[in-house]
């Protein structure tokens, strides 16, 4: 199993996850550091984000 990264995609764009065809939610998920999401991340698209106390709680607050 690849490696995993907490990314979310920029302000004003909607990335769709290729194997669940859901948007990655504004606050961003843990996803597996695919070449797809290597991709999005080379061309600007997410940024990835270090996982602190309060992006936790964004996440859990997301999927409530």
């Amino acid at each position: 199993m690849p490696s995993m990264f907490f990314i979310r995609p920029r302000k004003g764009l909607r990335i769709a996850d290729p194997e669940s065809g859901q948007y990655l939610p504004e606050a961003g998920r843990l996803m597996p550091r695919s070449g797809f999401w290597l991709r999005r991340l080379d061309d600007g698209d997410v940024e990835e984000v270090k996982k602190t106390a309060s992006a936790k709680e964004a996440t859990a607050a997301k999927e409530k």
